[in-house]
């Protein structure tokens, strides 16, 4: 029996304040292809995430059958979840960041109660304390296991965040504008970063407007326009100028390098 798709989405609309976020969205993501998901701002990308992660849920509609699964399940305890779905994203980011923000290893060790930090009724098992030391090598953040997250670099957050959504072995990584706020060094070493997990069997689901930041093993791309599906399917079929100039409203030219896209507007 095949293993049930990452994400299956079908007929699933997102209102806030009278308006369509996602309006009748249908979309389906298989376990194990890696994929991301493009668009400009206000494409619903952000609601998606949501969606996806069980923080909005769709309405229902006379004639339309919404239906969310995740991972062949429509209802999860959401904690259970995101031991399989480890989540990266600039909110996560900014929560993380605040006054008083926790050191690199209690973020990281956060990640098996689902926390932004360490409460005095969680119990930390010498496994655990393994598993979170072991996540920090493997994005090359060992050294950070005492520095408070709020005096780190962007890019050093984002490696503890990676290794956060590790410590529980997730099956899949959802990864929302991961590399905002970096610089093009620290962008490059995350993407590299990136790029071993991927290779290590784990599920890659990327969520940005940057088409330099799908990474070469990424097989699959989803435009994403007005809330529903512009287009989908293989990465070089996706990303043509025609397509991402429609897209975008505006001319782009699209040119690959290395197994990396480009897009230059005008």
């Amino acid at each position: 029996m095949p293993e049930p798709p990452l994400l299956k989405i079908q007929n699933a609309s997102v209102v806030k304040n009278g308006t369509f976020l996602l309006n009748d969205l249908n979309l389906e993501i298989p376990d194990g292809r890696h994929t991301a998901i493009l668009g400009p701002n206000g494409s619903g990308k952000s609601s998606l995430i949501k969606l996806i992660t069980k923080q909005v849920y769709p309405i229902v509609r006379e004639g339309f059958q919404p239906s969310v699964t995740v991972f062949g399940h429509e209802r999860w305890n959401i904690f259970e979840l995101r031991t399989l779905l480890g989540i990266v994203s600039a909110d996560l980011h900014s929560a993380f960041t605040g006054e008083g923000s926790p050191p690199g290893l209690e973020a990281v060790l956060s990640g098996f109660f689902a926390g932004l930090g360490l409460a005095r009724h969680h119990v930390v098992t010498p496994e655990m304390l393994a598993r979170a030391l072991k996540a920090l090598e493997e994005v090359e953040a060992g050294s950070l296991a005492e520095k408070p997250l709020d005096r780190m670099s962007t890019g050093e957050v984002r490696r503890v965040l990676i290794a956060r959504a590790l410590v529980n072995d997730p099956r899949a990584l959802l990864l929302d504008e991961p590399t905002t706020g970096l610089d093009l060094a620290a962008r490059r070493r995350f993407l590299d970063t990136l790029r071993g997990l991927a290779s290590q069997g784990r599920t890659i689901l990327l969520v940005t407007h940057h088409v330099e930041e799908i990474i070469p093993e990424i097989e699959s791309v989803v435009l994403m326009q007005n809330g529903w599906v512009f287009l989908e399917g293989s990465k070089r079929d996706v990303l043509t100028s025609e397509n991402l100039s429609e897209l975008f409203d505006a001319q782009i030219t699209v040119r690959e390098s290395g197994g990396y896209f480009g897009a230059v507007a005008g």
